[in-house]
């Protein structure tokens, strides 16, 4: 029922702002999610590594998550250690950003220290906004390793603009780089928020924008898909894409973080990329 392009694209990422959900919460709907006929569309739980003792005292029982580690590879051995020791929890990867300042070989080298204990997690590298970007995606090109690109926050600042993020991701495609996406993804289409006037980019530009980058496409290009506002057709070229077209895609394009899976799930069933029974059912009107 969920197509190869969606599978596993919605990483549960509801602890983070703006929803800022209680852990109750949070695990509640996470395992709601996982028993649900969309289950495929959802990923793994993102946890902050600094709330993992508040995760243990409740004994979550089976839960898969992947944990962010926002002030670096120092405080990961220490993470992993707690997860370790938590029953029922499966780590399935790593987010490690990285500190003000931090060289890429400075950053490459403490993570080479983490490395026998990491080998068999999925790590995503958060790559700075700044002129040290260049020299983390060449350090990646070829590591065990993916980059996280961040696409919004809690002000205008923290959303790259068009041309930014075209360069970014066909920087990451052209070398082979499999990338997440993290936070400002509200919607699926581009779009202006109206309340904070925020321009948002939209998940399903971004993967239209990771299939043209792979075809060959320039910055220009790029940038014209990420800022297309127009819903049906960006939807209606990605449902045209072949399995093994979409399969290429998800290669690059990992996964992105929502803190509300029903958004982007009602989103794709009224872009008609999801059938419609999977409409989630509000809880009022729930029986």
């Amino acid at each position: 029922m969920i197509p190869v392009l969606l599978r596993g694209l919605c990483d549960d990422a509801a602890l983070f702002p703006p929803g800022n959900a209680p852990l109750p919460t949070a695990l509640a709907d996470h395992a709601r999610y996982r028993d649900s006929d969309f289950a495929a569309l959802v990923g793994p739980l993102i946890f902050p590594i600094s709330r993992l003792a508040e995760l243990a005292a409740r004994e979550p029982g089976p839960l898969t998550v992947v944990c962010t580690a926002p002030e670096g590879p120092g405080t990961v051995t220490q993470a992993l250690d707690r997860a370790a020791a938590i029953d029922g929890l499966t780590l399935a990867g790593l987010e490690i950003a990285v500190p003000a300042q931090l060289s890429a070989a400075e950053f490459f080298a403490a993570t080479e220290l983490l490395a026998t204990r990491i080998t068999s997690l999925d790590v995503y590298i958060e790559i700075p906004r700044d002129d040290r970007r260049p020299a983390f995606l060449e350090r990646l090109a070829g590591s065990p390793y993916a980059a996280k690109f961040r696409t919004g926050g809690m002000v205008a600042e923290a959303y790259p603009d068009e041309r930014e993020l075209a360069l970014a991701l066909r920087s990451a495609v052209t070398a082979g780089i499999p990338f997440k996406a993290t936070a400002g993804l509200h919607h699926a289409i581009r779009n202006t928020d109206p309340i904070t006037g925020f321009e948002q980019h939209g998940f399903l530009n971004l993967l239209l924008a990771t299939h043209l980058a792979g075809a060959g496409a320039d910055t220009g290009a790029l940038e014209a898909v990420l800022a297309n506002r127009a819903g049906p057709a960006v939807a209606a070229e990605l449902a045209a894409l072949s399995d093994t077209e979409a399969s290429a895609v998800r290669t690059a394009f990992r996964s992105f973080g929502t803190c509300s899976i029903g958004d982007p799930l009602t989103e794709l069933v009224d872009l008609h990329l999801l059938p419609a029974a999977l409409r989630p059912v509000s809880e009022s009107s729930a029986s």
